[in-house]
Parts: C-alpha cells; sequence; structure tokens
C-alpha cells in the first residue's frame, strides 16, 4: 500500500508492559513539549498557544499517521527562524497560507517516492545551517534574555544587530538575572540529573520554568511574562478557521512554503534517522512525509505553525521507553489536558525564564565540535559548512541551502571526475602492440565518462593513430549522455580520417546506453571484441 502509517504495524506482540512504557513516555515528553511549544512560537513572533496547538494537532497527526514507530511532532527551533521571517515580511493569515501550501509539497513528496532523495543532501550542508539557525534563535532571544525595551525585532540579521545595539541601554536587571539564574538550573540539571533520585525523572526545562515562575511572582519582579505581553493562553482548543486564500497571495508564498517543505522534511527525517539509530529499527520515509503534510495542512485551520520532527523531544521519547506511536499520541493528550485545566498558571511564566531555555536549546542543537574540527578536513568541505552557515545567518536559508547544495555538486563533479583515467596501453602488457605506435594505437579508461570526464576522450582526438584506434571500456563503470556524444564525435572524427575504431569490454550500462543512442548500430559488424586482448589481435591481422 503506498499508505500505511505505522501504528498498523506496530501491535504485533504489543502488551500491557508496552502499553505502560508508551503511555509514560508520552505523559514525559507532553510535559517537555510545553514550555518549547510556547518558547518557540514566542520566538517566531507569534502568541504562545500557537505553538501548544501545533504540539497538540499536529503532533497527534503526525504519531498517528507517520512512518516512525517513535518520532514526536510539534514546533520546532529550526523554524523560528524562517517563521519569523515570513510573519514580518507577509503576515501571519500569510504564514498560515504558506504552512498549507508546505503540507500539500510535503504529501506530494511523499506520494511520489521523493523521502529517499533528502538523504542525498550533503551532512555539511545540514551542519552549516543547522548551526546557522541556532545562531539566529540564540541573537533572537538576546532581547527577552536581557530584558531589553524593543517595539519589535527586525527579520534581519544587520538590522537585529542595530536594533539590540541601539536598546542596550533599556537593559533590565531583573530579566538578566533571572535568565542567568535560568540558564544556570538548566545546565546544573542536565549535569547532574542522575544523581538527584527521583528528582531525575523531571525535565529540567519543566524544573526551571516552574522555579522561575514562582521566583517571579514571590518576588514581584518586573519583568514580562505570557500575561504582560499576550494576555495569558486560552483554556481551550480553537475553532476551526477557513484561510483567506486569493491567487495574489499565494503566488508569493510559493517560496516560503518550498522553504517551509524542503526544512520540514530535512528535519523530520533526520530525527526519524537518529530514532531508528535508537530503536534499531527502519522508518518509512515517504510515509513519514505525507503524514507531515497532512499535519501542516491541517494546522494552519486552527491558528498553528509549521510542524515537524523534533529531535530532542524524540530521543526523550525513545529513552523514556516508548516502542509505538501510542506515546506520541499520549503525548498530544497531556498537552491537551494542561491547556484544559492549567491554562491560567501559564500567564505568570516570565519570557525570560523562556529565553534563556530557547539559548540553552539552541546551543545544544548546534553542532560546534565541526567547526572546531574544520582544519581535519579538505577545503572545499570547509568552504561548503562555512558558506551554508553564513549564509543562512546573513541573508536566507533558501538561498544557503542552494548555494551549498550548488558547492557539494561541483566538489562532488571535480572528485568523480578525477578518478576517471584515459591510459595508453603498452607493448609490455600487450605483445600485439610492439613496434605498432602511431599506427595502431590502444587506450584503457577507468571510472565514468560524464560531462565532467569527456576532456579524457577529447585528448585522444588530438593524437589519432594513422590505421586503427582501440578503446578498452571494461573499466568503466557509467557514460551519459554528453560521454555517448563524445564517443559518436569520436567515431565520426575516425570515419572521416578512414580510421578503424574498435570497441572493447563494452557491458552492463555502457552497453546499454551505446545501444539506446545507436551507437551500436553505426558501427561495423567487426568493431565490437569483449575484452583488449581479442581487439588488439583482430586490428593485427
Amino acid at each position: 500500500m503506498f499508505f500505511r502509517p505505522r501504528l498498523l504495524d506496530s501491535f504485533s506482540g504489543y502488551n500491557s508492559t508496552l502499553f505502560t512504557k508508551d503511555v509514560l513516555a508520552g505523559l514525559t515528553v507532553g510535559v517537555i513539549a510545553l514550555p518549547l511549544a510556547m518558547a518557540f512560537a514566542i520566538a517566531s513572533g507569534l502568541k504562545p498557544e500557537a505553538g501548544i496547538f501545533t504540539a497538540i494537532i499536529a503532533g497527534g497527526i503526525i504519531s498517528l499517521l507517520g512512518g516512525s514507530r517513535v518520532q514526536i511532532g510539534g514546533p520546532a527551533g529550526a523554524f523560528i527562524v524562517i517563521v519569523y521571517g515570513i510573519v514580518e515580511r507577509y503576515g501571519v493569515p500569510n504564514l498560515l497560507l504558506a504552512t498549507a501550501m508546505s503540507g500539500v509539497f510535503l504529501f506530494l513528496m511523499g506520494l511520489f517516492r521523493l523521502g529517499t532523495l533528502v538523504r542525498f543532501i550533503p551532512i555539511a550542508v545540514i551542519i552549516g545551517f543547522t548551526n546557522g539557525i541556532a545562531f539566529l534563535i540564540g541573537l533572537s532571544q538576546i532581547k527577552d534574555f536581557f530584558g531589553l525595551r524593543i517595539e519589535k525585532m527586525p527579520a534581519q540579521f544587520f538590522q537585529q544587530v542595530h536594533a539590540l545595539y541601539v536598546a542596550a541601554d533599556t537593559l533590565n536587571p531583573a530579566a538578566l538575572g533571572l535568565a542567568c539564574a535560568s540558564l544556570a538550573l538548566l545546565i546544573f540539571w542536565k549535569l547532574f540529573q542522575k544523581r538527584l533520585g527521583w528528582l531525575s525523572h523531571l525535565p529540567g526545562t519543566v524544573v526551571t520554568m516552574v522555579v522561575a515562575t514562582i521566583v517571579a511572582s514571590i518576588f514581584n519582579l518586573p519583568v514580562d511574562t505570557i500575561g504582560s505581553r499576550f494576555g495569558g493562553i486560552p483554556s481551550g482548543l480553537p475553532t476551526f478557521q477557513w484561510i483567506p486564500v486569493s491567487w495574489d497571495s499565494a503566488q508569493f508564498m510559493v517560496a516560503p512554503a518550498l522553504t517551509l517543505a524542503l526544512l520540514g522534511s530535512i528535519e523530520s527525517l533526520l530525527c526519524a534517522r537518529i530514532a531508528d539509530g535508537l530503536m534499531h529499527d527502519r522508518h518509512e520515509s515517504n510515509q513519514e512525509l505525507m503524514a507531515q503534510g497532512i499535519a501542516n495542512f491541517t494546522i494552519p485551520f486552527f491558528g498553528g505553525m509549521p510542524a515537524t520532527g523534533t529531535i530532542a523531544r524524540t530521543v526523550t521519547n525513545v529513552e523514556s521507553g516508548a516502542s509505538t506511536p501510542i506515546s506520541g499520541l499520549v503525548h498530544a493528550g497531556t498537552l491537551l489536558i494542561i491547556v484544559l485545566f492549567a491554562a491560567p498558571l501559564a500567564k505568570n511564566i516570565p519570557l525570560a525564564s523562556l529565553a534563556a531555555i530557547l539559548m540553552y536549546v539552541a546551543w545544544n542543537m548546534g553542532e560546534w565540535k565541526k567547526f572546531i574540527e574544520l582544519k581535519q578536513f579538505r577545503l572545499p568541505y570547509r568552504i561548503t559548512i562555512l558558506s551554508v552557515f553564513i549564509l543562512t545567518v546573513v541573508l536566507d536559508l533558501t538561498i544557503a541551502v542552494e548555494v551549498g547544495l550548488l558547492l557539494a555538486f561541483i566538489t562532488f563533479i571535480y572528485r568523480i571526475s578525477s578518478l576517471s583515467r584515459c591510459e595508453i596501453a603498452l607493448a609490455s602488457d600487450f605483445p600485439g602492440l610492439s613496434n605498432q605506435q602511431g599506427r595502431i594505437d590502444a587506450y584503457r579508461i577507468h571510472g565514468a565518462i560524464f560531462f565532467g570526464a569527456v576532456k579524457l576522450l577529447e585528448k585522444i582526438e588530438t593524437n589519432l593513430p594513422s590505421q586503427t584506434l582501440l578503446l578498452d571500456l571494461k573499466n568503466v563503470i557509467y557514460i551519459d549522455t554528453s560521454g555517448m556524444d563524445t564517443i559518436m564525435e569520436l567515431a565520426h572524427l575516425c570515419k572521416i580520417r578512414n580510421i578503424r575504431l574498435i570497441i572493447c569490454g563494452l557491458a552492463h550500462q555502457p552497453l546499454e546506453m551505446a545501444e539506446r543512442s545507436d551507437f551500436i548500430a553505426s558501427l561495423s559488424q567487426d568493431s565490437l571484441y569483449p575484452d583488449l586482448a581479442s581487439g588488439i589481435e583482430a586490428a593485427s591481422s
């Protein structure tokens, strides 16, 4: 079946013990998701409930219909920069439209079995834009971390830096102290969590959020809270509302929607691969993309934001004992219960503590060691990773990925072409060529004959023999259209100069390409031989 959720295949051997583990894992991840969902939404320029509703509705759909057994879906830090940019430039209604359109693109990617293509994106490109996004997340939280008075943060890097510089004198010592204390508590909890006994089961992000809220309330600290900025969060689910759609808006949203779809597919499938490694399982990438598509198409009608697979919550889900998508559904249900019965408590959560949580998430999200280890890699790798990082920060993620893929493509072509070589056959290896140089020449070609390596054959054209030319293609593994055209041009040149052309060792894909291009049909019957030795014997007779 082209559409088969992994949930349907998860109940073989399922029992009450596994169900209990799934429920406990889902409860744990649900509690962890609460502060992160709100923080991601606020950092994206949206209200906190947008993140929570996304985790509930989109997260539930992804677990229900996805191709991974344990992946947790919801709002992700990787989307913050892109979503904020869309909101800043086009407004929230157009963000909802772009999210729905990205859902369509994701579903079509899965429907047309394009999930495996995402795996071909080089690791240097992934590390570059992941670190770039992490850096921008940290930069976007400086405002609330220091309690700066900035009416609206710009979306572009240089404007953000300028806005932070201008507002430096509005620093709020209470907000800064609370943020630093929250960050210190997060780090402490991570370092000593295993030594805290029964407290070790509590997630550090939740503990930090609760402690910061209590401290800010008891001492009546003059800091911004969810209530003071957003009026709290509603204690109920949103109602279904149609998205305003017009062709004038839709045509401008294609590029942002493609960006959301590309990032969503990369994040979700990368997350699923990590989960596979932890579970010793294998996800269905195309099913996962279709589920992500349905979730992202649905959530805008409830006022949510883009959703994808979330690495931190998925890893926590696995470490908590989850084995089936039931844990993801419990995670969504846990958030729903919190919203219905504990929403009024959220209004006192200080934004400084959420900023500290996001900075901590951003630090752990980035692979900063790769920058330290850059000197160990080749120059093209270093150029690619640094270019993608800088372009992600300074310009745009889409441009960064396009440039990164282009650099990776050029590097790949160069390396593959350098592996292809053309050697003249020596008389010491083939006695039949003795005293025949200039009259009968044989060339042995290795590797691939493609558009990046056609110069190998062009060199032969400048030094053709007077009587017979032999080409040994036994060690050629691939020929593309450009390579075939070059061979045919060489054959035509030999025909004009009345030089006999003999092709040896043609097999597998090169033979198929020669037949499809009618090259075989254009040769005389005595022009093909199974190996170079028999070809030389025929040429000498």
